[in-house]
């Protein structure tokens, strides 16, 4: 009797042994390798202080794709950042949020994230951590409180248990909320174009788009500047001045009279996919965003001055100029990165 007792003690032993196992493998939160491309520059995030988790990615994903964000129920912030189109709202001049309503600015991209300073058109967010309250509580988005999203999340018994296991404090709150949003947008980097695996040594550019890259660097690179094709300050590219919005521009976020009707120079990588252009989604193709600059150009408050030649306005190009751009501007197109299955929402 005495055996068989024993024999039982170890099983169950043995058998709780596993089930701790089983727990703790689950349970375990692993840190996620940050994707930094050699040639690209050192984070601007602190990944330090909010290092993207496996657990983190997973809540921040479903919170990206949760139409619950919204007043509605129905616009999530994938809504109007599909994936296939480089996280833009592809076709849309200007965003569609809530009951269909209509803003005023088209979608910006979400890719390299975590190499910007700030962020919306007008740099209005100065922390990634802080960008998503600009869409969830703007009346023409998610047209949402962030107290009430917070709440609506504390009903959900699955968030309850995801926030538990992405988070030491395991807390529904707000910082918990945004953190593990920024930790799925800033795992969303884009380096892996033609023009990188040429960069690269790894591809070669055809005539025509080496041309194009001669004359990017000639007239264009310096505001689309270094690799991420951007140097992330605001100008006005002389674009007339669209009476249904007037957008006054950076200048709503400064207060500055020298800042009115400038905007932030947009990353140019995976262009090509995320029409439409400028700040409204006035322009539907590259061919148009090039004819504004080569013949488009007005003279409006704090025009910038690489626009202003002695007697022009803009850039000049040729027919042949402008379709040799084109063709370089298609090399920054990384459709591993469009089709990255990680950060879709199905």
């Amino acid at each position: 009797m005495n055996k068989v007792f024993l024999f039982l003690v170890l099983i169950l032993f043995f058998a709780c042994r596993g089930e701790e196992n089983t727990y703790v493998e689950i349970s375990e939160n692993k840190k996620l390798d940050f994707p930094q491309p050699d040639f690209f520059p050192q984070p601007v995030y602190n990944l330090e202080e909010n290092p993207p988790t496996e657990k983190g990615f997973e809540l921040g994903k479903k919170l990206f794709y949760d139409g619950r964000l919204s007043s509605t129920g129905v616009i999530s912030c994938g809504f109007c950042h599909v994936q296939e189109f480089s996280f833009t709202h592809h076709t849309h001049e200007v965003s569609h949020g809530v009951d269909g309503a209509l803003g005023t600015r088209n979608a910006q991209p979400l890719m390299n994230l975590a190499y910007f300073e700030e962020f919306s058109w007008d740099g209005a967010a100065q922390h990634l951590d802080s960008f998503s309250i600009i869409p969830i509580t703007t009346d023409t988005e998610m047209n949402e409180t962030v107290s009430n999203v917070i709440n609506k999340l504390k009903s959900d018994q699955v968030y309850s248990e995801l926030f538990a296991e992405a988070f030491n404090n395991g807390e529904v709150n707000t910082q918990n909320m945004f953190r593990a949003l920024s930790q799925f947008m800033v795992m969303m980097v884009s380096a892996d174009t033609k023009y990188d695996k040429v960069l690269e040594g790894n591809s070669v550019f055809s005539e025509e788009e080496s041309a194009g890259q001669s004359l990017f660097e000639a007239k264009c690179a310096s505001c689309h500047k270094g690799i991420l094709f951007t140097d992330q300050s605001y100008r006005n590219n002389g674009l007339s001045i669209d009476p249904r919005y007037n957008d006054i521009g950076r200048e709503r976020v400064t207060g500055l009279e020298e800042d009115k009707y400038k905007f932030k120079v947009p990353t140019l990588r995976n262009i090509a996919v995320s029409l439409p252009y400028m700040h409204d989604g006035r322009f539907q193709s590259l061919k148009e965003v090039l004819d504004h600059y080569d013949s488009g150009v007005e003279p409006t408050q704090n025009l910038d001055p690489s626009l202003q030649q002695e007697n022009n306005l803009g850039i000049s190009l040729t027919e042949t100029e402008k379709n040799q751009l084109i063709s370089f501007l298609n090399t920054l197109t990384d459709d591993n990165f469009l089709l990255d299955r990680r950060f879709s929402e199905f």
